[in-house]
């Protein structure tokens, strides 16, 4: 597995040089173009999860380890996290959203009946696996309602309740914008309360804050280091990535609003790994001054990270369901979010019974990779080399969205 995810990784890095070379000037244009700013926080709410706001506080211990884990010593806890989380990775995300937005209405290459069942099969494992990572991290942030270690019923309800209003939100595509805005401002408001427990009411120093920001740097400094995976750990994570990308990219494609392409990259860089450095910032200072998060802090992070959850779940949905024209039109809406909750609520299930794996959608999406480019060199690859634009019939119109169905 290990060599199949480096190449997939090789292999992502020089399709991306190859864009920027050969259209690093196009302006790449979606069906449904909204304004930069709400591209971003489409971006940002639908390319991440729960775990931007659950997992650093429980991996911070162990990426200080070095005893137990050596290969950590080239940093600092912090950059390691960022490095997880932050900046290069978000490439694959660019890959994806400039291929389908510019070359694949040229090469219908996912409209093949087997690559679309491979395709669909990525995001409906992936939706549930984003609901199972909500699930298993209840116990530690919520452990009065438990032993602090168990799932409970409870747990199980607050999952389904995120389920629902996920499908629900789905249904219609005019709430895309809006929970991606309102989403980035709580996600906002979230930083900023947090940075006041530790900062303000804390023992901290201010400069402690600056300091950690600092330290982040130490990740850029060693960049080439976060390439290749560095345990089993990051190789967790790297598919992880992988396996989001490739729906990611169709989802925010449609969305891209005229940027030109080396701006896209830039965009998707460096926009959403701001909020995560200082996010990431802010929770090291509670790791290691040893503040407690319990109480009004924990039920918090679990509010903003269910709605992450719901957001990515409402773009994964809508995904899939139009790919498979299992639409509300088609169905019905009663039908259509009877049939998606129960979908994702058994399928979240094996991920418990952990008889599935995210790595191994991850590794799907790999082999989707290679076969791309792979029938684009065999049978497309006039057709490639003579794009030199978006698709003529996406026409910059930011009012689009408010019609689209």
């Amino acid at each position: 597995m290990t060599i199949w995810l480096n190449a997939g990784i090789i292999f992502t890095l020089l399709a991306i040089i190859l864009i920027l070379v050969k259209w690093g000037n196009v302006r790449v244009v979606g069906v449904t173009p909204v304004k930069t700013f709400t591209f971003i926080a489409i971006l940002f709410t639908s390319g991440l999860d729960v775990g931007l706001i659950m997992f650093p506080l429980t991996e911070f211990a162990g990426y200080a380890d070095i005893k137990a884990s050596p290969e950590y010593a080239f940093a600092n806890p912090l950059s390691i996290e960022f490095g997880f989380w932050g900046f290069l990775i978000w490439g694959f995300y660019f890959l994806t959203c400039f291929y389908f937005c510019v070359i694949e209405p040229k090469v219908k290459f996912f409209e093949i009946p087997w690559v679309k069942f491979i395709n669909n099969v990525v995001i409906i494992g992936t939706c549930a696996f984003t609901a199972y990572l909500l699930l298993t991290n209840l116990p530690w942030y919520i452990p009065q309602l438990g032993d602090g270690e168990s799932v409970i019923p409870e747990f199980y309800l607050i999952v389904l309740a995120a389920i629902c209003f996920a499908v629900y939100s789905s249904t219609d595509i005019k709430y895309v914008r809006f929970l991606s805005i309102s989403t980035t401002w709580l996600f906002i408001a979230l930083i900023a309360f947090m940075w006041v427990g530790a900062f303000v009411l804390g023992d901290s120093e201010m400069s402690a804050f600056t300091n950690n920001l600092g330290s982040i740097g130490t990740y850029f400094a060693n960049l080439p280091q976060f390439i290749l995976p560095l345990n089993d750990y990051h190789e967790f994570y790297l598919f992880w990535w992988f396996a989001w990308s490739i729906m990611i990219g169709q989802f925010t494609s449609r969305f891209v609003g005229g940027l030109k392409t080396y701006q896209v990259l830039g965009a998707m860089l460096i926009f959403p790994s701001i909020p995560i450095a200082i996010w990431f910032s802010v929770l090291y200072q509670y790791h290691e001054a040893g503040i407690s998060t319990t109480g009004i802090k924990n039920f918090a992070m679990v509010f903003v990270g269910i709605v992450f959850v719901i957001n990515s779940l409402d773009s994964l949905v809508r995904l899939y369901t139009d790919n498979l024209n299992l639409t509300v039109k088609r169905l019905g809406k009663a039908k259509y979010i009877a049939f998606n909750i129960i979908a994702l609520s058994l399928l979240t299930l094996l991920f418990k019974l952990e008889f599935l794996q995210i790595q191994w959608v991850g590794a799907l999406v790999i082999g989707l990779f290679f076969a791309c480019a792979g029938f684009i060199v065999y049978s497309k690859f006039k057709t490639v080399s003579n794009i030199d634009s978006s698709p003529k019939a996406n026409k910059i119109d930011y009012t689009k969205i408010e019609t689209a169905s």
